[in-house]
């Protein structure tokens, strides 16, 4: 079998016959651009592959025992239904293939200049239908952008995009036997640890938790909610002023007023510290 590449064709072969899968796959191996992806011998069983593998393509054989090519198809959901090149040795079920929308279909024997054409056929399919789903979702999401309801990209000309809205963050709980503190990150000034304590400090308060810093730092937004020293965390966002200190650590005044100490260690942290 060929080795799949990333815009390869994933194709299932359909046929009762042992012979007549062995044949069309080893045409279809020596075409570029698909892969083999799997067979099956059977309605039953083509009907569970394209459900569980979802191949891009089907060579369905028309008539096979039990249920046939057609029938295997009306059992499909639409959004399961895979491009599909029907494969008959009676050219009367051509209009009929057509009728259901197959892509193509080969009579047996199968010829290999006629199956290159129907693969081709099927390609030039994928794309455009790969490119409609593109479409369709770059419509959905300029619809929740503009409010109104997009059928096509000419709907979007003049139309007001809404400015995209940041999420809101997450806030922070405090845990104080049965009473939980909900705390706004962006109203955090700076945190301390006490021992096997964090102290928080938002909004002029100071709220008792207990919990280590590392996991702490797990649970606060580290676009501005910054550890400084191995026992502080500043929101960057209440800095106003900064003075050097010695052995290359710096004094961080907040707008409370209250000083805090950004160690050496942590001398990286003064890139979010600086003015864009």
């Amino acid at each position: 079998m060929k080795t799949a590449t990333k815009n390869s064709i994933q194709a299932l072969i359909v046929d009762d016959e042992a012979l007549a899968r062995r044949g069309l796959r080893h045409r279809l191996n020596t075409l570029p651009g698909i892969t083999v992806a799997g067979e099956a011998r059977n309605a039953t069983e083509a009907i569970e592959r394209i459900r569980t593998d979802s191949p891009d393509l089907v060579f369905l054989d028309i008539q096979m025992p039990g249920k046939s090519g057609f029938e295997v198809l009306r059992e499909l959901r639409d959004e399961e239904l895979p491009a599909v090149i029907f494969v008959t040795a009676f050219d009367e079920y051509a209009v009929r293939a057509f009728e259901v929308n197959a892509i193509d279909y080969l009579l047996k024997p199968i010829e290999e200049a006629r199956l290159a054409k129907a693969v081709e056929r099927a390609r030039s399919h994928l794309d455009g239908r790969r490119a409609e789903a593109h479409k369709q979702a770059l419509l959905r999401l300029l619809s929740e952008i503009t409010g109104r309801s997009l059928e096509s990209m000419g709907d979007v000309k003049g139309q007001e995009l809404k400015p995209l809205g940041k999420t809101e963050l997450a806030r922070l709980a405090i845990k104080d036997g049965s009473k939980v503190t909900w705390v706004k990150q962006e109203d955090i000034e700076w945190i301390e640890a006490a021992g096997d304590y964090m102290c928080v400090n938002a909004n002029g308060e100071t709220h008792i938790m207990r919990k280590t810093m590392k996991q702490l730092e797990d649970d606060l937004d580290a676009d501005f909610l910054q550890r400084i020293h191995r026992s502080t965390i500043v929101n960057i966002n209440r800095v106003t002023e900064m003075r050097s200190h010695i052995n290359g650590e710096y004094f961080l005044k907040l707008q409370s007023g209250h000083t805090v100490k950004l160690s050496r260690s942590y001398k990286d942290k003064l890139k979010h510290l600086q003015p864009d």
